[in-house]
C-alpha cells in the first residue's frame, strides 16, 4: 500500500474509510490492519529511527521536543531533519556524503534502481556495515562489523499494535560477533561520546525520560507481565491497547478527513514496456533472503520465479519453466517464468529474495512524495526469451 508514488494518499484514503465506517476505537472487530514489513519496524520508528523524528514521535523541528531531548542527552539536538535513504544515496553520488553506516540491511538487494545504489556506496569515502553474512552491500563496505542475530540479543521488540515484548539471548554470539547495541556503544565510546546507557534496559529507561508515552515501561515490568502496549505513562498504569475511544489526538478531538484525489503512478506501461511488474515477498523467505537462503527454506522456494498470466504467456510465446529476460526502462534481470492465474493479465510478479537475479535493477528511483518510500509496485517491463 505504501510502495507507490502516492502511497501516503492511499493510506490516508484507507484512514478516511475506517473513520467514516466507525471502525476506529471500537471492539467491533473490523477496520484497517496495518501489518509492518519486518519484525520491530514499529519499534525502530517508535525509537526515532526516522530522519525527522525523535523517540516517541517528537518532531526535530519542534523546539519543545528538542529541548526535552537535549535535557536527557546532555547535548543540543539539530533543528534540521536528516536525509531519507534515497537522499543519502543521491548525496553520496554527488560527492557530498562522507560516511555511511548501514545496520542490518542489504540495500543493494532490497532498494530500487540497484545499480545507482552501488554507485552511491562506491562514491561514499567511508562505508560501514553491521552484518551477519557478507552481503552484496557488505562487499561495497570499507569496514564490516560482525553482528549478532536476534537469537543472540537482549532488548525489546515492538509489534504493529504497539506492544513492547522482551527479547532475550537464546545462544551466545558466535566468534567476534556483537549485538548492534554493543557495537554502537563501543564506537561512541571510542569517539569520546559515551552514550550513558550500559545496557538495553538503561536505554529503554532513557527513552521513558525523553518520551512520556514510554515512561511506564521497563525490562523488569515486561519480565513480569509479558507485554505492555504504549502509550504507557505510568509504571502502575496498564498501557493503552486501544486508542481514540473518546477523542482523536487533534486540538478539537475530532477526526479530520484528508482529501486525496486520484493521481497516476510514476510509471505507465506502453508499447515498448507493456507489462506492469509488482515486487514483493514469498512465504518461504524473509526480506533479502540473506538468512533464509542459507537454510531449509531454500528447498521450499529454490529460485526466483516471474509469475505470468496464461493470457500473457500465450501472447508473448512463453512457456512455464522457461528462462526469460525481464527489461525495464532502468535495467535488466533474468528470471524463470511460472505461468498461472496468480496475477491479472498485464501484470507480472516476482520477489526480491534472490539478489543474483537482479530484480531491483528493474525498479525506478521514483518515491512517495511524502515519505520517500520507493514505488516498488509499479514498474513497466517487457519479457522475452533470452
Amino acid at each position: 500500500m505504501t510502495e507507490h508514488l502516492h502511497g501516503t494518499d492511499g493510506v490516508r484514503s484507507l484512514a478516511n474509510l475506517a473513520i467514516l465506517r466507525g471502525a476506529v476505537g471500537t471492539d467491533r472487530g473490523y477496520g484497517v490492519n496495518p501489518l509492518r514489513g519486518q519484525n520491530n519496524v514499529q519499534g525502530a520508528s517508535d525509537m526515532g529511527a526516522l530522519p525527522d523524528l525523535l523517540p516517541g514521535y517528537g518532531k526535530v523541528t519542534d523546539a519543545a521536543a528538542r529541548s526535552r531531548a537535549a535535557d536527557v542527552w546532555g547535548v543540543p539536538v539539530p533543528a534540521r531533519p536528516g536525509l531519507r535513504i534515497p537522499g543519502m544515496f543521491a548525496t553520496a553520488r554527488a560527492g557530498e556524503l562522507r560516511a555511511l553506516w548501514i545496520v542490518g540491511e542489504d540495500v543493494c538487494a532490497t532498494d530500487p534502481d540497484a545499480d545507482q545504489v552501488a554507485r552511491a556506496l562506491d562514491a561514499c569515502p567511508f562505508v560501514v556495515c553491521n552484518e551477519l553474512f557478507l552481503s552484496e552491500t557488505a562487499r561495497h563496505a570499507d569496514v564490516v562489523l560482525p553482528a549478532a542475530s536476534w537469537l543472540e540479543k537482549d532488548g525489546t521488540f515492538v509489534n504493529f499494535d504497539r506492544r513492547f515484548q522482551r527479547v532475550r539471548p537464546a545462544v551466545p554470539p558466535l566468534g567476534q560477533a556483537r549485538t548492534d547495541f554493543d557495537i554502537l556503544r563501543a564506537v561512541a565510546e571510542a569517539m569520546g561520546a559515551g552514550l550513558g546507557c550500559p545496557t538495553p534496559a538503561d536505554a529503554l529507561a532513557e527513552c521513558g525520560r525523553l518520551a512520556p508515552v514510554f515512561a511506564g515501561l521497563s525490562h523488569d515490568r515486561l519480565d513480569r507481565e509479558g507485554s505492555v502496549p504504549w502509550p504507557c505513562h505510568s509504571p502502575h498504569g496498564p498501557g493503552e491497547a486501544k486508542l481514540y475511544t473518546e477523542r482523536f489526538a487533534t486540538p478539537d478531538g475530532r477526526a479530520h478527513l484528508a482529501a486525496a484525489p486520484y493521481l497516476p503512478p510514476g510509471e505507465q506501461p506502453d508499447d515498448d514496456y507493456p507489462l506492469v511488474l509488482v515486487t514483493g515477498r514469498r512465504w518461504a523467505h524473509y526480506n533479502s533472503g540473506s538468512m533464509t537462503r542459507r537454510g531449509g527454506n531454500l528447498a521450499l522456494d529454490p529460485v526466483d520465479f516471474l509469475d505470468l498470466h496464461s493470457d500473457d504467456a500465450g501472447r508473448y510465446g512463453l512457456r512455464d519453466g522457461q528462462d526469460v529476460t525481464v527489461e525495464s526502462r532502468h535495467g535488466r534481470a533474468r528470471l524463470v517464468v511460472r505461468v498461472g492465474e496468480q496475477t491479472a493479465p498485464g501484470q507480472v510478479f516476482c520477489s526480491f529474495h534472490f539478489p543474483t537475479s537482479g530484480v531491483n535493477r528493474l525498479t525506478s528511483d521514483i518515491t512517495d512524495t511524502v515519505t520517500s518510500c520507493p514505488e516498488y509496485k509499479v514498474t513497466a517491463v517487457r519479457v522475452a526469451a533470452p
